[in-house]
């Protein structure tokens, strides 16, 4: 299964005062009316903790050239709230959720959960997009970063 491609991503989740960043493959587009984002976790995640509890979450696009990123956030992120870090990396909240998005993001989106489906091993959130934004410098967003491009991999 490690073999299909897919995008490598940043999944941002918060509830309270807790957020994290998750690296992850399983996110896609499952509507354009209404704009509808669909991000699979696995239940004992944090990640899927704080989704399910904050009702938010964000996805995170990032450059081929930024691989080194995701290696952050393969484990629960520390928050460091005087250097306004998670795992040593500089984030912002998003406007409309608040939950984290790395300042090195090429582009963002921005999602309350709408609904929430278990399927296996995971949940299967599904966010409304409420928010959206792509880096000036990033306007083309040609080269995003895939899973192929980096030594990891996960099949499920």
């Amino acid at each position: 299964m490690w073999a299909m491609p897919h995008g490598l991503y940043l999944l941002g989740s918060r509830s309270g005062d807790r957020r994290n960043l998750m690296t992850t493959t399983w996110i896609t587009q499952v509507s354009h009316d209404p704009k509808l984002v669909g991000a699979s976790v696995e239940r004992d995640a944090l990640t899927h903790e704080l989704i399910a509890n904050g009702r938010c979450f964000t996805v995170s696009l990032l450059d081929r050239t930024d691989r080194a990123v995701v290696r952050h956030f393969v484990r629960p992120a520390v928050f460091d709230d005087q250097d306004g870090t998670l795992s040593g990396m500089q984030f912002f909240d998003a406007q409309v959720s608040g939950a984290p998005i790395p300042v090195v993001a090429a582009a963002w989106i921005d999602c309350s959960l709408e609904r929430s489906v278990e399927l296996g091993s995971h949940t299967l959130f599904i966010g409304q997009v409420v928010d959206a934004s792509v880096r000036d410098d990033q306007a083309g967003l040609t080269e995003l970063l895939r899973v192929e491009d980096t030594r990891m991999n996960y099949g499920g």
